[in-house]
């Protein structure tokens, strides 16, 4: 059947894309991998839920099949969650479908048979108009939709076969530590402006007496890998709007800026005068952070 399809491994995030898929006037149709999500999505208001029996849970092993079925039900969309699996599976199925693809978008409409959408590119600095006829594949940030309203979906099992391009090896649980960074009201950020890593105690003590969460740039969680991903802020991290957001020793390019700019106040701790981030930040510090942590961490805790 025409419509949009859907797979997301976040099933709020699912019912954003049906109401996207509804408030277009178009049937929101979910694709999943396991007995346990096909489950979820059912009751997310989509009109059906497709579970993909290829004896196995790894979606990123289904791309070629879900390219086979849109083929075969004339598929309209194919709008994908933009996670680490979300992605990937988009760009297999863009690939095997040899269609056009647009990443993180920020808005979509469908106007005279064609779809009309705008992304982000050179990390938020400029917008992008795409417009794209026929079948597509895109990929949507969290929380762009307002969800569909909850109601229970049939679902329907289809027997696939699947190609096993990833084999799990092991697998350990993901500890988390703190609270989630969009919840909280303070965030201490760090930057590559920290020489070593057991110098980021510096920004946690300041974080303890700020009573604040601790968060990072995209250099310290990907390239040095001093703290997990789940850390990181910026437009393809996590996107935060605390009461405080202080940015330590962060350079504060366009890509970091975009995931703090709903904060209310933001202070930059930089050395260099000319660093991008004053330019955002409502207060700002020209100095060695090694010597202005230290200073504020005691004052805080003197008061």
């Amino acid at each position: 059947m025409a419509g949009i399809y859907i797979y997301s491994d976040k099933i709020d995030t699912a019912a954003e894309l049906v109401g996207f898929a509804k408030r277009v006037g178009k049937s929101a149709i979910i694709l999943a991998v396991s007995e346990e999500a096909a489950v979820k999505a059912s009751e997310s208001g989509a009109d059906k839920v497709v579970l993909l029996e290829g004896g196995d849970c790894r979606i990123e092993n289904y791309g070629k099949a879900i390219a086979k079925f849109l083929q075969e039900e004339d598929a309209e969309l194919f709008a994908a969650a933009s996670t680490v699996r979300g992605r990937e599976i988009a760009a297999n199925v863009a690939g095997y479908l040899g269609c056009a693809m647009v990443s993180d978008i920020r808005s979509a409409e469908f106007r005279d048979g064609r779809l009309e959408t705008v992304r982000m590119i050179y990390g938020g600095a400029v917008l992008q108009n795409e417009t794209i006829t026929g079948l597509c594949v895109i990929t949507v940030q969290p929380a762009l939709f307002e969800p569909a309203e909850a109601a229970q979906a049939e679902i329907v099992r289809l027997s696939v076969e699947v190609a096993p391009r990833i084999r799990l090896i092991s697998t350990a649980p993901v500890v988390k530590e703190g609270v989630d960074l969009k919840k909280a009201d303070r965030i201490v950020s760090v930057g590559m402006g920290f020489n070593r890593e057991e110098d980021l105690g510096l920004a946690r003590d300041l974080a303890g007496a700020m009573g604040a969460e601790v968060g990072c740039s995209r250099s310290i969680a990907e390239e040095r890998r001093w703290m997990p991903e789940s850390r990181y802020v910026g437009i393809t991290g996590v996107q935060v709007k605390p009461l405080v957001y202080l940015a330590v020793g962060i350079s504060g390019q366009a890509q970091h800026v975009y995931g703090i700019k709903d904060s209310r106040i933001i202070v930059a701790v930089n050395n260099s005068e000319s660093a991008p981030i004053f330019r955002a930040a409502d207060y700002g510090i020209v100095a060695d952070l090694y010597d202005v942590l230290p200073l504020l961490t005691e004052t805080l805790k003197n008061l």
